[in-house]
């Protein structure tokens, strides 16, 4: 979207390079990415990234406030609330879609957010190695809130290590070895000294936790989670312990903000980039252009994946007691704003937080897609799109 580099980008681009860049990808990260990377960074202007790195500080402190803490509660299912919950998530993802008006301004549009981390330790490898694999401007900037290299890797430390001994942190997954997003672990495990652990490898002993290392067992004092509770309950794992003991541990991101900042919070935020939503046990009359809109459960397990353009039948069928787990919200059409060789392409935006001291936003998560959504089923058998990056000139 900055037409200058776009332009150049794409004169000087060759499939040669972009093998390359999948190959040096593969050994940064020390593991096969298993996701599709796109051919392409994006280059945004610096005024729309500080718009939606604003709009998401003003989402998250709606959500911050006593009220919605009281409204929230029943979002927490009873056998996944953890105690000592933190007065505010340590992560927050705030997702963004790009619309135009008739006159061509660009207008960001809340798609939705979530208090849980994201690629924290990827996401940055990403930035750096399409900066170095395709010789961009050195001036391009990929990191937030003025921080360089040396201050992120401080406080991404500051966040999830504290003040302990890395072999006492742990990054806790579900079978982590087979998660696609272990580049992110590894490079994590690089970063910061820390161990991933299988969830289900994890030990109790009265109200403490410990780990296997080097045949030893090891207390653990402090817990990154990346274990979804709705895959946990998909796939029924047997833990040694529940999240609802009272544990002696702390937690670098408190799992009950999954809950509490997700799609759960999208009826509440009053803002003009968050599109009509409403639960849909509360939608007193089903709009006639339903085609404009798409159906979304709150979380996974409690029913029905995604729908777009949905039918009166296709509500029909979810059942009354559950519809209070579905939110109907009013669709974006994103603008095709990214020019490539196989047409405009669509990005969702992700604005990155880390709020410790205070509130930052620190980084930028691309998905490009040209499908009906920006999802990998929807954009099979496609080249220039995937994960990407965000970069622009300060």
């Amino acid at each position: 979207m900055i037409p200058a580099l776009r332009q150049q980008f794409n004169a000087n681009f060759t499939p040669e390079k972009y093998q390359r860049f999948l190959a040096l990808m593969n050994e940064r990260c020390g593991t096969p990415v298993e996701f599709r990377m796109s051919e392409t960074p994006c280059f945004l202007p610096k005024p729309l990234i500080d718009q939606m790195a604003q709009y998401g500080k003003e989402l998250i402190q709606q959500l911050n406030s006593l009220e919605y803490r009281k409204a929230s509660f029943d979002s927490i299912p009873p056998d996944w609330s953890v105690p000592h919950e933190t007065p505010h998530p340590m992560f927050i993802q705030v997702d963004f879609g790009l619309v135009q008006d008739e006159s061509g301004k660009l207008h960001p549009k809340l798609v939705e957010l979530q208090g849980f981390p994201s690629l924290y330790a990827y996401q940055a490898m990403l930035s750096q190695v399409y900066m170095e694999v395709f010789g961009l401007d050195a001036k391009l900037q990929y990191l937030l809130s003025g921080l360089d290299w040396d201050a992120y890797k401080k406080l991404l430390r500051r966040a999830i290590v504290a003040d302990h001994d890395p072999q006492n942190v742990v990054l806790m997954e579900i079978d982590p070895l087979h998660q696609k997003t272990r580049p992110d672990f590894v490079l994590t495990e690089k970063l910061l000294g820390i161990p991933t652990v299988d969830i289900a490898q994890i030990h109790k002993v009265g109200n403490y936790l410990f780990y296997e290392r080097e045949g030893k067992r090891t207390p653990i004092k402090r817990i990154y989670n990346r274990a979804i509770v709705d895959e946990l309950v998909r796939k029924d794992r047997k833990l040694a312990f529940r999240f609802t003991d009272d544990l002696e541990v702390e937690w670098a991101g408190h799992p009950n903000w999954y809950f509490r900042m997700s799609k759960f919070s999208l009826p509440f935020l009053k803002h003009e980039c968050v599109p009509k939503t409403q639960f849909l046990d509360r939608v007193e009359k089903i709009p006639n252009d339903l085609e404009k809109y798409v159906v979304k459960p709150l979380f996974s397990f409690a029913g029905l994946g995604v729908i777009m353009n949905p039918t009166k039948q296709d509500l029909a069928v979810i059942p009354k007691d559950k519809r209070s787990q579905y939110i109907l919200q009013e669709r974006m059409n994103f603008a095709p704003l990214i020019e490539t060789p196989h047409g405009g392409t669509k990005a969702e935006v992700r604005i990155m937080y880390i709020w410790l001291d205070e509130l930052q936003p620190v980084m930028i998560i691309i998905r490009m897609g040209r499908g009906l959504m920006m999802g990998v089923d929807h954009n099979k058998n496609m080249e220039w799109v995937g994960s990407s990056a965000g970069l622009y000139l300060p």
